[in-house]
């Protein structure tokens, strides 16, 4: 039997709260949304007569196919917590969104609700192209729940964010698409929600907005404010996210710590995307040799292995920091030279190796990071029990004090296509000390200061920051 449906959601003016409570449910007062096995399936039809047949028979002739775009999806968001969701295109993130808005209503299950929710999920969703963008304002402040006259209170901060000047009395069907999701970001914070949706709204803003809007939703985090993020940049997400789904065709897949699920994603996402682009190079043979090769000097060991994937055709066997005389380690410093040091071995043929590490910080963002490929150095392709070495001569910035972990990876392919052979998250990890200097934000920039200078005039050269060797 189909399980009784219980849903609602609270979209009220911004001096409502609501507090939910269902007979047979559990519903945490901590938790602003609670999704209890919910599924949302829509009827296809191979044909408009199909539709029709089955409308004349009542519905007693089944001539569709339920295809689920949610299939028994449970979890919950806390309170002023910031829920990111993942997954491929057609997986159920937008359909989870607009069933928390209130545009859905779920199947099955039951999705609850509990605060004042704004959602910026379609470009433009809700405005009207033949009015102006000073009239869509109103028009959507409305619908938020919000009077007139708070409207016109807001009117100016709203129009500040948005910037786009004298178009605000213009009709929205002249407006770039940018235009559209400034407006529409800014009419969404307006309404000092409890809970922010945001569906890839921000892929489409030029960078200066995107940052805008990033600062815009840490100020939201900081003041408490439930925020559910659905979006395909995975920097974003490990920035801003507390917790991480990853949904897959409808299903729920994992939920955790961003840096944990991130790396299982888009270790999924690697080998599917790359499989296809390497047939251009199935083809390429191998030189002949006597035996495999084997680098003169060769690290072994892993410290440390978080998560691990690819098709293991070539694997990791060690990484490395070491001084430029070959010494171990065992604390950054600013402004020096380290040699990073990664070696593999190929336990199948790799037609085109590439072997390459990124750098995280603390926070587990992706800090920077570089490839043989990318410094322009081919390696020569390799057989099975071959062994390379790569070192990787790397002149270190100016960096605030923090841990820093290195991530070794080998593939195979090119920089536009490749399959992942083998990658180790966070394989060994290192403090960077504190240097002579303050460092304000993350990196000092190398930088030479004039006083009263003309432009144009002779001066000295600083010297080069960062000089990359590879071999």
């Amino acid at each position: 039997m189909t399980p009784h449906r219980h849903f609602r959601i609270s979209l009220l003016p911004p001096h409502h709260h609501s507090d939910f409570r269902y007979t047979g449910l559990s519903f945490s007062t901590v938790n602003a949304v609670e999704f209890q096995s919910v599924s949302k399936s829509y009827a296809i039809y191979d044909s408009p007569g199909d539709r029709l047949k089955e409308l004349l028979s009542l519905n007693r002739a089944r001539c569709h196919k339920d295809f689920l775009a949610l299939d028994q999806v449970t979890f919950e968001v806390k309170r002023g917590e910031t829920f990111c969701i993942v997954g491929e295109n057609g997986s159920g993130k937008s359909t989870a969104l607009q069933i928390i808005a209130g545009i859905l209503q779920p199947s099955r299950g039951a999705a609850i609700v509990n605060g004042r929710v704004s959602a910026l999920l379609e470009l433009g969703a809700g405005f009207n192209p033949e009015f102006s963008g000073r009239d869509n304002v109103y028009l959507n402040g409305s619908i938020l729940g919000l009077t007139t006259r708070q409207i016109d209170q807001r009117y100016q901060d709203i129009e500040n964010f948005a910037e786009i000047g004298d178009f605000i009395n213009q009709p929205v069907k002249t407006y770039s698409s940018g235009m559209v999701v400034r407006l529409a970001f800014a009419v969404a914070i307006s309404v000092d929600p409890e809970i922010l949706l945001v569906d890839e709204a921000l892929a489409v803003g030029d960078i200066y907005f995107r940052q805008r809007c990033m600062r815009k939703v840490h100020e939201l985090r900081q003041r408490g404010v439930t925020i559910l993020f659905v979006s395909h940049a995975v920097a974003d997400v490990k920035a801003i996210g507390d917790r991480v789904m990853w949904l897959d065709k409808g299903r729920l897949i994992e939920i955790g710590e961003p840096d944990r699920v991130i790396s299982k994603y888009m270790a999924t996402m690697v080998e599917k995307d790359s499989t296809y682009r390497l047939r251009k190079t199935a083809g390429v043979e191998l030189p002949s040799t006597a035996g495999p090769s084997r680098a003169p000097e060769i690290a072994d060991t892993i410290p440390n292995i978080d998560h691990r994937y690819g098709d293991a055709r070539a694997e990791i066997i060690g990484i490395a920091v070491l001084t430029g005389d070959g010494a171990p380690l065992s604390m950054l410093a600013p402004s020096s030279r380290i040699v990073v040091r990664i070696s593999v071995r190929a336990k199948a043929e790799v037609a085109m190796p590439i072997v390459g590490f990124m750098l995280r910080n603390q926070l587990g963002m992706d800090f920077s990071g570089t490839n043989t490929s990318r410094e322009g150095y081919d390696l020569a392709p390799m057989r099975a029990g071959d062994i390379c070495t790569v070192d990787f001569h790397v002149d270190l910035p100016e960096l605030y004090p923090a841990s820093f972990s290195f991530s070794p990876a080998v593939a195979d392919g090119t920089l536009l296509g490749y399959q992942m052979c083998d990658w180790i998250d966070n394989a060994l990890a290192l403090q960077m000390s504190r240097g002579d200097n303050e460092i304000y934000g993350y990196i000092h920039l190398p930088c030479h200061v004039e006083v009263n200078a003309r432009l144009g005039s002779p001066v000295a050269e600083p010297a080069p920051l960062l000089e990359k060797h590879s071999g």
